[in-house]
This record gives structure tokens, C-alpha cells and sequence, in this order.
């Protein structure tokens, strides 16, 4: 489906955010912050806050989540700023949703249906396209029965995006055939990387994943590292489709690094189910690098958002290092030490103009060496494919050739190692 356009503002849309304040819930982000990273949200749909509202909740009322006097408010408000949708920072129940909709009469959706939609524009992929539409399905079908007038939608807009641009009054049946399809496809693809991930590991390449909040500098980094040539722009989720170059360490050490998706708090929980399958690349990974954005005043709350991802992935516990990236934005460097050594292993970049990467690059052969091993071997000399592998996968310091065997000094990945072992021969005269 095309965007809704309006008459007015280049075609965005406008928006009305609601920002609720559950004062029962204790939070890290302010109500500023998450009104900012709202913001963002929308403009990421090509939409236009037009008026923000703060609601303060004691205690959620079944029908509309808030009172229904703050709910004849925000329809007043709509009439007369023109509003064509309603956002909560919550999620809402379908049922609230439909309730809202019949008092305040335009599109009213939720945080979650926000980022849907986000993903849903940005996904390039295959991949990334059945990715969202579980997602988008998965979050929908609870709210199917007795769905008000946005099940009708059909002129497009924030929320609206929908999945595989079918039509929206379709039954449970339906809905349930086509997640039961999308699981399948996926699970396909899954078991395609799973076989081209254990040829990678028995290469004995070290795979390093870029992990980090959206918007931190991941495909840049993955630029500057690699020349990958990864589209970047400043907004959030830029990047949705996970994308692995090989390249050499400056120690001449071969490893792959892979571009994730960015992580949000509070990310919804179907669009993580649904991406698993991709996210998995950062489970197996050798190591991580946690890219931070140390421009953003909030980057304590990315960095703590970013592990709860994480460790619900099962990877909190994976080698790290920390990269304080954007420091080029940085109105002062005063205390960007004291940062680095708090963030340990860390050390602080611009990916953009690449000041410091020659340290991150130290730091990764620093962090790698401990999967290597250093071998002194001697191989039969029939057995040149092991000697290429070395050659390919590690750092020779040595070679001797005698008549029967290769006598090799060098240091390779750990389970290179154990297999050179294997074949090795106790001397030169075998």
C-alpha cells in the first residue's frame, strides 16, 4: 500500500503523540526521552508530530487505557489541529484501540505498530520481508475479532503498511495458514545458514558481529573496517537486512565481520521472535563489538537496552568490546578516558572519519589471540592443503621443506590447530 498523503506539508502525515506516564512504573528514560526517541520513530514513517499531549496514569482504566474524560480531550484536539492519526508511547489492546478509534474518529495506533511499520519500509530482503510479516501477522492476530475501522483502512499512511500489502478482513484461518507458511520459509533459510555457517567455522574463520542501539554507527563501522559500501543516513533502523564481509586484520588475520539489526529498548517481542533466525549470526559469533553512540546524552540507557537484547538472545556473555563511537560530535573529549577504561575492553572512535580505528583494530588481534595457537609442526609433505590452510587461515613465522615433511611455525584459529595436530608427523626423517 502507498502512504497516506495529505493535501498539505509535502504529503506527511499528521500526528498526534500521546505520551503516557504510568506512575507505578519506575524507568530510566524520562518522559523527554522517550517523547524525543517517539519523534523519531515518526519521521522514520515520513510522518509529522504536530502536537505532543502528557498523560499521567494511576491506574489503567480496561476500555481505553486512560480515563474517558482525557479521551474526549485528545478528540478535541484532533478536530482542531487536523490530526490524522493518534500514537501512544504504550501498547494498546485491541479492544482499547477500537474504543479509542469510535470517540476520536481517525487512526489510532500504538508503539508497537510503529516500529512495524519501520521495519515493513525499510526491509530489502527476502528475508527481512517474511521477518516482518510474522511480526506484523503475529501482532495481529489478536486483534482481529471485532476490529473497528482501522481493519478497513485502505488509503495507506503510518501503521498502515500492511502485511504482504494484502487486505486486512481476512479470518483467523487465513492469518494462521500464512504465519504457519512464513515459519516454514524461514525455517529454510535458517537451516541454509546454519550449513553455511559450520563450512565458515570449519574454515576456522573468527566471526565478529556488530551489535548495537539503532542509529549507534553499525554500518558505517562495518564501512570503514571492511569498504563494504553499506548505504548509511542518520534515522533510526536504517539497516534491516544483516550483511557479513570478510577482510584482513592489519596482522594479516582473516575474519568476518556481520552488520546486525539496531536494538531499541522495549523492543517489541514478536519482531524479536521473528528475527531470531538472523540474530543467531550473534549468538554463534566469536566476538562482539558493541557499537555506542557516546554523542547521545542517553547512552548509558542504549548501552543497558542493547544487553538486555542480548541476554535475551543468550550472547550477554560473548567476548566484547566496546566502541564509543561519534566522538567527532562531541562538543568536549574531556573524560572520554575515564569512559573507555569504565567500558573495558573499549576504546573510542568516529567511524565517520575513521580517528582511532588503527586502536580498534589492535584491540580485535588482542581479543582474537586467545582462540589462536601457535604451532610447531612438521606435515607430510602430501598433505600441501594443510600448509595452504595455514597459510589462508593463520600468520606463518616459518617454513622448512624437507624431503618427506614441511616443518611450519605459525599461529592459527584453536580448531585449525587441533586438526594440523592430527596429521602432524613426530619428525623430519618420516
Amino acid at each position: 500500500m502507498e502512504l497516506m498523503h495529505s493535501t498539505k506539508d509535502e504529503g506527511r502525515e499528521k500526528v498526534l503523540l500521546v505520551i503516557l506516564d504510568f506512575k507505578k512504573i519506575h524507568s530510566d528514560w524520562s518522559l523527554k526521552d522517550i517523547e524525543e526517541e517517539m519523534k523519531e520513530l515518526v519521521v522514520a514513517c515520513d510522518g509529522e508530530v504536530i502536537d505532543t499531549i502528557v498523560i499521567k496514569i494511576v491506574t489503567p482504566t480496561a476500555g481505553y487505557l486512560i480515563n474517558e474524560g482525557r479521551v474526549q480531550g485528545i478528540a478535541d484536539l484532533v478536530a482542531m489541529k487536523q490530526a490524522n492519526t493518534v500514537i501512544f508511547s504504550y501498547d494498546l489492546k485491541g479492544s482499547q484501540q477500537r474504543n479509542l478509534e469510535e470517540i476520536i474518529k481517525v487512526k489510532i495506533i500504538d508503539r508497537t505498530q510503529l516500529i512495524l511499520d519501520i521495519f515493513a519500509r525499510r526491509a530489502q530482503s527476502n528475508e527481512g520481508k517474511m521477518q516482518v510479516e510474522l511480526a506484523q501477522l503475529e501482532y495481529l492476530m489478536p486483534r482481529l475479532v471485532g476490529k473497528g475501522i482501522e481493519l478497513s483502512r485502505q488509503g495507506g499512511g503510518i501503521g498502515t503498511l500492511g502485511p504482504g500489502e494484502t487486505k486486512l478482513e481476512v479470518d483467523r484461518r487465513r492469518i494462521a495458514q500464512r504465519i504457519d507458511k512464513l515459519r516454514q520459509g524461514l525455517k529454510e533459510i535458517t537451516a541454509n545458514r546454519v550449513v553455511k555457517r559450520k563450512k565458515r567455522q570449519e574454515k576456522s574463520v573468527p566471526a565478529i558481529s556488530l551489535v548495537g542501539y539503532t542509529n549507534a554507527g553499525k554500518s558505517t563501522l562495518l564501512n570503514t573496517l571492511t569498504g563494504a559500501g553499506q548505504i548509511t543516513r542518520d534515522g533510526l533502523f536504517t539497516t534491516l537486512d544483516s550483511l557479513s564481509r570478510q577482510t584482513a586484520l592489519p596482522n594479516n588475520q582473516k575474519v568476518i565481520i556481520s552488520d546486525t539489526v539496531g536494538f531499541m529498548h522495549d523492543l517489541p517481542h514478536h519482531l524479536i521472535e521473528s528475527f531470531k533466525a538472523t540474530l543467531e549470526e550473534v549468538k554463534e559469533s566469536d566476538l562482539l563489538i558493541h557499537v555506542l553512540d557516546v554523542s547521545n546524552p542517553q547512552f548509558r540507557n542504549l548501552h543497558q537496552a542493547v544487553l538486555t537484547v542480548l541476554k535475551a538472545l543468550e550472547a550477554i556473555d560473548k567476548p566484547t568490546i566496546t566502541v564509543l563511537n561519534k566522538i567527532d560530535r562531541l562538543d568536549s573529549r574531556m573524560g572520554i578516558k575515564d569512559l573507555v577504561d569504565s567500558f573495558s575492553p573499549a576504546v573510542a572512535i568516529s567511524a565517520q572519519s575513521g580517528e582511532n580505528i588503527e586502536q580498534l583494530n589492535q584491540l580485535m588481534i588482542t581479543m582474537l589471540e586467545g582462540m589462536f595457537n601457535e604451532i610447531d609442526v612438521y606435515i607430510p609433505i602430501k598433505r600441501m592443503d594443510l600448509v595452504n590452510l595455514i597459510h589462508t587461515q593463520g600468520q606463518v613465522f616459518a617454513i622448512k621443506y624437507y624431503e618427506s615433511t614441511i616443518n611450519i611455525r605459525a599461529s592459527v584459529p584453536a580448531k585449525l590447530a587441533g586438526l594440523i595436530r592430527q596429521h602432524a608427523v613426530n619428525n623430519p626423517s618420516v
